[in-house]
């Protein structure tokens, strides 16, 4: 479920762009790339088939966010959100542990702001302050903004991913990685009528000979945290993986507004108007 839109300490502007401080938060430490021989490369390549390199950010980012806080959709999770990300003096500012009570689409996009922060304080991502000052949380409607985007109904996630080439989408559960962005659909609706969530991806399990999905989020009743269900229970989904965030700059080129996602709070559409927004042939 989603929120009335709105909002991890992060500061600094520097020539080279924003330079992000994060309150309790360490940047990830990952060794530079080394030149390898064939089989080194071939091991490394097989290694991120396995672990995707800016899945490693993603879930750092999760362990600097609160635990719990509660669950809740409306004006005061909205307001907290906006508290949390925002635009103070000239710069950025994230303070997760503001963003309380909670719901799944600010939840995860904290941890995408955070998980951004922390690379671009390590110096492995560089947006500029004007891409920074774009992804500040400030009441955008659906479809409005990249906040409005990433809140929407549907694919808001997948499709900002899409129109800005920062990542790739797919459907396949047996493909998702630990760190991937997901869109879960309880219901068989994508729009007005669906039932949603907003996840990262952290895992799959077989309990009893039952296939278990894993994943984080801000959840019902509790807030912030890990939870699992039964696959039996989601009707469809749509994995996110974030692999190129340098060209989130290209979040300045977008239109302000996003027609296909606004019209969703009105109206419902088929799988296949879903996964062509998305870039994918079918869903």
């Amino acid at each position: 479920m989603r929120a009335n839109n709105r909002s991890v300490l992060f500061c600094m502007m520097a020539a080279a762009g924003v330079w992000p401080l994060l309150s309790g938060c360490s940047a990830l430490a990952r060794k530079p790339a080394e030149s390898k021989g064939e089989k080194g490369a071939k091991a490394e390549s097989e290694r991120e088939k396995a672990e995707p390199v800016w899945n490693e950010a993603i879930i750092g980012a999760i362990g600097s966010m609160p635990i719990g806080g509660g669950y809740a959709t409306g004006v005061d999770a909205r307001d907290a959100l906006m508290a949390a990300v925002a635009w103070e003096e000239g710069k950025p500012a994230l303070r997760p542990a503001k963003a309380q009570p909670s719901f799944c689409s600010g939840g995860t996009y904290l941890v995408f702001l955070v998980a951004l922060a922390q690379e671009q304080r390590a110096g492995r991502v560089s947006l500029s302050p004007e891409a920074w000052h774009a992804l500040i949380v400030e009441g955008q409607a659906d479809g409005a903004g990249v906040w409005g985007r990433w809140n929407a109904n549907g694919p808001g996630t997948g499709r900002l991913f899409e129109e800005t080439g920062a990542g790739r989408n797919f459907t396949e559960l047996k493909d998702a990685r630990r760190g991937d962005f997901m869109k879960i659909f309880w219901n068989d609706s994508i729009g007005a009528k669906e039932r949603g969530h907003s996840v990262v991806f952290l895992g799959v399990d077989t309990e009893k000979g039952e296939e278990v999905v894993s994943f984080w989020s801000s959840n019902q009743p509790g807030g912030y945290g890990s939870k699992q269900v039964s696959r039996s229970k989601i009707k469809r989904m749509l994995f996110s993986r974030l692999e190129r965030p340098e060209r989130l700059e290209e979040v300045l080129k977008l239109p302000a507004q996003d027609s296909f996602l606004a019209g969703l709070e009105e109206k419902s559409v088929s799988p296949a108007e879903a996964a062509r927004a998305v870039g994918l042939k079918h869903w």
